[in-house]
């Protein structure tokens, strides 16, 4: 069965990730508005960073090697693009349109061991000159290696710096929107930052708020069935990993995919013919990704199922542990935790080396993209085909291609956990709460204390606990139940609050069935005090009223005094503001006991329930207690569950219990006399108190 339930799951993790993506984001909807100004500034972000190498390759090609530029010489004033020298304006050739450049004369600056010249005409690229010759102080010839001559003008540092300062202004003006790029590309990232976590912490909130008020409702039967450890995970480490993914997935891949889209389309725009080289990778790339997809997936399921069985291991071992050392068996112990420890370092290597192959051939094809490129860019640039800047500006794209690429691993492992943690999240919402009202349920003020049990059968899971047991309660009777251990006592008490619903038969509360009214306003109306008193952290006060500000500090102490809980709490340093450590453990058994009929009766209930509520206290405080519940009973229907039946002799009514059915009913003298199973279970403690 287990198996088949882990199948099930497998396939549910491989075909409904999108599924349950789109029912997280249902908890985002509130949100959509702020999520779609994270997508417009992730689009500006991605504009910014795909604009900055092509803003450096502008700066190199057209500004740093400005002199290497083409001009032409005209006769008339070409405007502030252009350059007055000596009666005549240069301009850039590629300022000119094409139509007209037939009109014009070509010119071009030479650098020259130092020296700068004005030549005339276009200098090839791999012209490489020969020498030059002085014709007089300024005018020049230069002879390259193919012996071609062109006349040139030497040039001074001003004249020099005359035609270059059209590229100092340029540089300048790319320079300022460079940096402008840079403040907004990082205002853009901080607000898109805040944003996402802003919401991401709004979903969890709503998703833990939700979930919270899902399990509160839940029924007792789910909480038999569950380990509380797996209940606060979801509430915390499943939290955290959801918000892992809305932090650092969900954006983050939109501006992955836009990065590589946005860095493919600049790419195919400044050289086509270098960017299908660049890409020739790609498909590899591609076909490395999937399969590191699914062995990534595989090898981490099995690692979060091997640290399950190392959770369960430990909690019951350590729970366990005054019973293993009683009976030394640390070493068996030990050998059974190191198998699955083992277990679990297997899978994590498993998963380690599916992550040790994939990052190591994400970094070698960069490095052989980078290689291909920078052959193919080099040759280009040497024969002059490509700029420099052309170059440069592909490798800072490669790089950015990549990134997303090198990310993958680590966002992938966040989006497995996360998708592992909203299933869990998701199968806890999903738990039906098994006691509902009915839609026509009736809402309770007040219960007289009339209780009636007509033919009632119940069980949690396979043998019936009560069978055909019927009894009624009048209002303002004391009922005591008693019988052995699994005779169904702290059941029928369960079934009067409808923790639970019966299978058959009826329960009637003043004459109405359980099942007409609204459990909510029932369980408001019974207070319980039970055997193992839970306290919770905070103080006295608190643990008395459970929070509840509709109970004042008068009626706390009022309540106190009335079960003499006063007796100790005035002892105590801080009186009712003393802090309660975590579950009472700085308290005696009888203390919290009369803290707990102190609780009971501060909410002022219709009907009192005492389970086992003297079971395990010294003498001294079970008179005080004794005397609490006499003073109790009084106006109130009580129903008592006790193991001491000398506590319960004035009760008006004992009901004896013996597996699951009512064998005895009556009064203590009454059953006394009948020398029935009350008879035999009276007799037996009134040996051994005795003794």
């Amino acid at each position: 069965m287990q198996n088949n339930t882990n199948e099930n799951l497998d396939q549910f993790n491989k075909k409904v990730d999108i599924k349950l993506i789109k029912r997280l984001m249902k908890f985002a909807r509130k949100f959509y508005g702020l999520l779609g100004i994270c997508i417009l500034l992730v689009v500006l972000s991605t504009i910014v960073d795909l604009t900055r190498p092509y803003l450096m390759k502008v700066a190199i090609d057209d500004y740093i090697n400005g002199q290497s530029k083409v001009m032409v010489i005209s006769d008339n004033n070409v405007g502030d693009k252009g350059v007055y020298f000596k009666g005549k304006f240069y301009i850039r050739k590629d300022y000119i349109e094409k139509a007209d450049l037939d009109n014009y004369k070509e010119s071009q600056l030479l650098n020259h061991e130092g020296k700068h010249y004005l030549v005339d005409g276009a200098i090839k690229s791999d012209e490489k000159v020969k020498r030059i010759e002085d014709k007089n102080e300024t005018s020049v010839a230069v002879i390259f290696e193919n012996e071609r001559t062109v006349n040139g003008i030497l040039l001074n540092q001003e004249e020099y710096k005359k035609f270059r300062s059209g590229d100092v202004t340029g540089l300048r003006f790319i320079t300022i929107i460079f940096a402008v790029l840079l403040f907004c590309g990082f205002i853009f990232t901080y607000i898109q930052a805040y944003i996402l976590n802003y919401v991401g912490q709004k979903v969890i909130y709503n998703i833990r708020e939700d979930l919270f008020k899902h399990v509160q409702k839940l029924s007792l039967s789910f909480f038999d069935k569950t380990p509380v450890g797996k209940i606060v995970t979801r509430l915390t480490n499943d939290m955290f990993n959801i918000n892992q993914m809305f932090t650092s997935v969900i954006i983050s891949f939109l501006k992955d995919i836009a990065i590589i889209l946005g860095t493919i389309v600049f790419m195919m725009i400044i050289n086509v013919k270098l960017a299908l080289i660049s890409l020739s990778t790609l498909p590899i790339i591609i076909l490395v990704s999937i399969l590191f997809r699914n062995k990534a997936r595989n090898a981490h399921r099995d690692v979060k199922k091997k640290l399950g069985v190392i959770n369960a291991t430990l909690n019951e071992n350590i729970n366990g542990m005054g019973i293993i050392q009683s009976f030394q068996l640390q070493d068996d112990f030990y050998n059974e935790f190191d198998k699955v420890n083992t277990e679990h370092k297997k899978a994590n290597l498993k998963e380690l080396f599916v992550y040790a192959v994939f990052r190591p051939s994400i970094d070698f094809l960069f490095s052989l993209t980078l290689a291909i490129l920078l052959w193919f860019g080099g040759k280009g640039l040497i024969n002059g085909i490509i700029e420099f800047g052309v170059l440069f500006a592909f490798i800072e794209y490669i790089q950015q291609l990549f990134r997303p690429i090198f990310d993958l691993s680590e966002k992938f492992n966040i989006l497995q956990s996360a998708m592992a943690s909203s299933e869990r999240v998701f199968a806890l919402l999903d738990t039906e709460v098994e006691i509902k009202n009915s839609p026509d349920s009736t809402v309770v003020e007040e219960i007289k204390g009339e209780i009636e049990f007509k033919n009632v059968w119940f069980k949690y899971d396979k043998d019936w606990v009560l069978r055909d047991v019927s009894f009624k309660i009048n209002k303002g009777d004391s009922v005591a139940f008693v019988g052995a251990t699994g005779s169904g006592k702290s059941t029928i008490i369960n079934l009067i609050s409808r923790m639970y619903d019966i299978q058959e038969g009826e329960i009637l509360i003043d004459g109405v069935n359980i099942k007409n009214l609204d459990k909510n306003s029932i369980r408001e109306r019974i207070s319980t005090v039970l055997q193992d008193v839970f306290m919770f952290s905070g103080d006295i006060k608190e643990n008395i009223r459970l929070n509840d500000d509709r109970i004042s500090v008068e009626e706390i102490k009022e309540a106190s005094e009335y079960v003499n809980a006063d007796v100790f709490i005035n002892k105590l340093n801080k009186g009712y503001d003393e802090e309660v450590v975590e579950r009472g453990a700085t308290l005696s058994t009888g203390q919290r006991q009369l803290i707990s009929f102190a609780r009971a009766l501060a909410f002022k209930p219709d009907v009192l329930v005492l389970d086992e509520a003297t079971a395990n206290i010294d003498t001294e405080t079970e008179v005080l207690i004794q005397d609490a519940i006499n003073k109790i009973i009084e106006d109130k229907t009580t129903i008592v569950v006790a193991h001491r039946l000398s506590t319960i002799k004035h009760c008006n009514k004992i009901i004896v219990l013996h597996k699951g059915k009512i064998r005895e009913m009556g009064r203590h003298e009454e059953l006394i006399e009948q020398g029935g199973i009350y008879h035999k279970l009276y007799s037996l403690q009134y040996k051994e108190s005795a003794m």
